[in-house]
């Protein structure tokens, strides 16, 4: 009798191919995701380094799935499809993450956003802007950056264990991670975006990715302390809820 096999490879065996296809798909969305505006066909063609008769038959099959359109000139951008993709992703985090970002986004005056580890990039899974407030910063979902560089990045390593870092690789790794265990929270100023400042706690969920609750700021009178302490108090609301 055959012995039944998972779908995890077993040691010394070959790998699977891969779909280039597939994989040009998920590359195009990627694009999109970066772009500030639609792009032509030539344009994405020549970011996935294909012909442009490559392009666009990936862009008409990702078209009849809804997750990219054309407007009336022919750019195409991301599609009404991908948010409600979007909303499956992490969907108990964004759940009970979202009244806690809303509380601290309107208490602080500052954009609220959780941040997840996703290979060596830190990407924005779920944001909230103050609803009143003379200047504020965006920090759209979905938004990325290197792990070695921003408060979130510096909370999220002060999470990861040492098989972890085996698998990511040591470079990048940031000296104030330790600090994070001690005082509970990470800051940064114009790592990833010039002029900005941004405080960043670790988020534990059980199942999910390591994390961070963090805001992200032009300016303020409070202190860091002040800030991360109450970030820790709603990344702690938020653990619970999901226990």
């Amino acid at each position: 009798m055959s012995t039944p096999t998972s779908g995890i490879s077993q040691p010394g065996a070959k790998a699977a191919p891969h779909s280039q296809t597939l994989s040009r798909g998920i590359r195009v969305l990627e694009i999109l995701a970066d772009a500030d505006t639609a792009l032509t066909i030539a344009e994405v063609a020549a970011a996935l380094e294909v012909h442009r008769s490559i392009a666009y038959r990936i862009l008409r099959t990702l078209e009849d799935h809804g997750v990219v359109i054309r407007d009336a000139a022919g750019a195409v951008r991301l599609g009404p499809r991908m948010a409600a993709l979007a909303r499956g992703v992490s969907r108990g985090l964004q759940s009970a993450a979202l009244p806690e970002l809303t509380s601290v986004a309107n208490d602080l005056g500052m954009t609220a956003f959780v941040a997840v580890l996703d290979r060596r990039e830190v990407i924005t899974l779920v944001s909230v802007e103050p609803r009143q407030a003379h200047a504020t910063v965006a920090q759209r979902p979905g938004t990325r950056h290197p792990l070695d560089r921003g408060a979130p990045a510096i909370a999220i390593q002060s999470l990861l264990s040492a098989d972890q870092w085996a698998g990511l690789g040591e470079k990048g790794r940031r000296s104030e991670a330790a600090a994070v265990r001690e005082q509970g929270f990470a800051t940064s100023h114009d790592e990833v975006i010039p002029g900005l400042a941004s405080v960043a706690v670790p988020l534990t969920v059980p199942g999910e990715a390591p994390a961070a609750l963090a805001v992200v700021y032009l300016g303020t009178g409070q202190s860091a302390a002040e800030i991360g302490a109450r970030l820790t108090a709603a990344a702690a609301a938020i653990a619970a809820d999901l226990r």
